[in-house]
């Protein structure tokens, strides 16, 4: 009696298929065959064969917390450079898996443990809170500590500052007035 064929699992999750995309990209970027990166994998205490690298390109093979540490380790990036999409724009949607469509520079900042998610809760007060919160639970406190006090305060770090270089915004150097980059002509 044989034996129906086997359907090859597709991941279909936006954030499976990210990571698929992203370890392609990387090891294509680096100049890696898949059995190179197969050896740094082995190297690192996580070996995965060059026949599963290619299934988890492909979409074909879930990648777990394990394999994610040492995929980024061996390719020599963050975990986050994996998760999420990195040829997006900055104020583009892209998917996030058990929540839904962000702002990429949301979801970044958020992976990243900049700040929560979800909307902040109205108030000034309010949203404060929401965000020490987030950085208490999210972050070591040394970490937190380090960026409170890093060089040159908050001025170019903070959520609005983001936004506005997201979008083009300038500041006039000197001023407190702000200049929306210049239109292409080709624009119309």
């Amino acid at each position: 009696m044989t034996q129906p064929s086997r359907t090859p699992t597709q991941i279909t999750d936006p954030t499976g298929r990210t990571v698929a995309a992203n370890v392609r990209r990387v090891r294509e970027a680096r100049g890696l065959s898949t059995y190179e990166l197969a050896r740094k994998l082995k190297d690192a205490g996580r070996p995965v064969s060059p026949s599963a690298l290619a299934k988890i390109e492909r979409g074909e093979r879930r990648v777990d917390v394990g394999d994610l540490m040492a995929l980024a380790v061996a390719l020599n990036i963050s975990p986050s450079g994996l998760l999420l999409p990195v040829d997006t724009e900055p104020l583009a949607d892209v998917e996030i898996t058990g929540s839904r469509t962000v702002r990429a520079l949301d979801a970044w900042e958020w992976i990243d443990g900049q700040g929560p998610l979800h909307d902040p809760p109205a108030g000034v007060r309010a949203a404060y809170e929401a965000r020490m919160t987030y950085r208490l639970h999210g972050r070591p406190h040394w970490l937190v500590d380090l960026e409170d006090q890093e060089e040159g305060g908050t001025e170019g770090r903070n959520r609005a500052a983001r936004l506005m270089r997201a979008a083009g915004i300038e500041r006039v150097e000197g001023t407190n007035r702000y200049r929306l980059p210049k239109r292409d002509e080709s624009d119309g």
